[in-house]
C-alpha cells in the first residue's frame, strides 16, 4: 500500500491511517491487527464513513477521538465474530462431565462465556447442562460477555435463522428451540429457560474491572487470545485463573497454546486446562 491516499478506494486511506487504527484498536481493546489487515479494515470503517459523511480515514480518526460515543461503533466494526452452535464438542461433553462431578453436587454451578458473539456458544453450554442435569440446572449461571453490543444484541433476542440450526440434532431443535410462523417463518426462537440460564454483559476484557465475582468453576474464552500478544494474553489469563475454582476448567481455541503461561494454567485434556494450584488464590 502507497503512503499516497489511494485513487481506486471511495476514501482516502493510506498507510498512516491504518497504523492509526492499529494503535487505536489495541489501545482500547488489546487486539493487535495484523499488517496484512489494510484491506479489512478499509471495508469494515468504510459504512462508518459513509454514514457520517467524511470522505477521508484521516478525517474520521479526527472524529472518532473527538466523540466517545463512536469508539463502540468502532471496535464492533473491527471484532470479528465466528460462533456456531456446539463448535468443537468435545468440549461441551467434558462441560458436562464437570458438572457431574460429586463436589458439585449441592451447590449452584457458574461459568463464564467470555466471548460469546451472537449467543451460540452460551446457548450450547446452557443446552448440554439442561439436558444432562435436568431440574439441577435451574440453579446454573451463564455470564456471556462480548466487547461488541451489536452481536451481545442479537444474543439477548436468541433469534437465529433455521439453517444456523442445521447441524443441531433434530431433537435438540424442537426441545430447545420454538420455530416462527408467518411473518418469523424460517426463524426459531431459544426457549425462555435456556435465556432465564444466561446473564448476557458488554465486557471490555482490557477494563480494570470486570464486575464479576470468583468461584466459577469454569471459563470459555476461544478463539479470543489469539487476537492479543503474549504479554497481554498471560495478563488476562492470570486474571481470568483468579477467578476459576482450584478445580475449574478453562476451555480455550483450537488454534490456542499457553505454554508462555505454564505458571499459570496446565493442560489437562484437549484445550483445556486447569489452574496451577495456587494460581487461582
Amino acid at each position: 500500500m502507497n503512503a499516497q491516499v489511494l485513487g481506486e478506494h471511495e476514501f482516502g486511506y493510506n498507510d498512516h491511517d491504518f497504523e492509526q487504527v492499529r494503535e487505536r484498536l489495541y489501545r482500547r481493546a488489546g487486539i493487535s491487527l495484523a499488517t496484512s489487515k489494510q484491506q479489512m479494515v478499509y471495508s469494515r470503517l468504510a459504512r462508518r464513513l459513509r454514514q457520517l459523511e467524511l470522505r477521508t480515514f484521516s478525517a474520521y480518526l479526527a472524529y472518532l477521538d473527538k466523540h466517545p460515543e463512536e469508539w463502540q461503533p468502532f471496535i464492533n466494526a473491527l471484532t470479528t465474530n465466528i460462533t456456531a452452535f456446539f463448535r468443537e464438542r468435545h468440549h461441551f461433553d467434558q462441560l458436562v462431565a464437570l458438572a457431574r462431578e460429586p463436589q458439585r453436587k449441592g451447590r449452584p454451578l457458574r461459568f463464564w462465556s467470555a466471548a460469546s458473539s451472537t449467543g451460540e456458544e452460551p446457548y450450547s453450554m446452557a443446552i448440554a447442562l439442561h439436558q444432562a442435569l435436568g431440574e439441577r440446572a435451574q440453579g446454573i449461571q451463564i455470564i456471556a460477555s462480548d466487547i461488541d453490543t451489536g452481536v451481545l444484541e442479537t444474543a439477548r433476542r436468541g433469534v437465529y435463522p433455521l439453517e444456523r440450526l442445521a447441524q443441531l440434532d433434530p431433537a435438540l431443535r424442537k426441545r430447545y428451540f420454538q420455530r416462527g410462523t408467518g411473518s418469523n417463518a424460517g426463524l426459531a426462537r431459544v426457549v425462555p429457560e435456556l435465556q432465564q440460564m444466561v446473564d448476557f454483559r458488554r465486557i471490555n476484557l482490557l477494563d480494570t474491572d470486570w464486575r464479576l465475582s470468583g468461584g466459577m468453576d469454569a471459563i470459555f474464552c476461544r478463539n479470543v487470545m489469539i487476537y492479543f500478544d503474549k504479554p497481554t494474553q498471560v495478563r488476562l489469563l492470570e486474571r481470568m485463573v483468579r477467578l476459576l475454582r482450584p478445580d475449574g476448567l478453562f476451555f480455550a481455541g483450537h488454534s490456542e497454546s499457553f505454554v508462555q503461561a505454564n505458571h499459570v494454567v496446565k493442560l489437562v485434556s484437549r484445550t483445556v486446562y486447569q489452574p496451577v494450584p495456587g494460581a487461582s488464590t
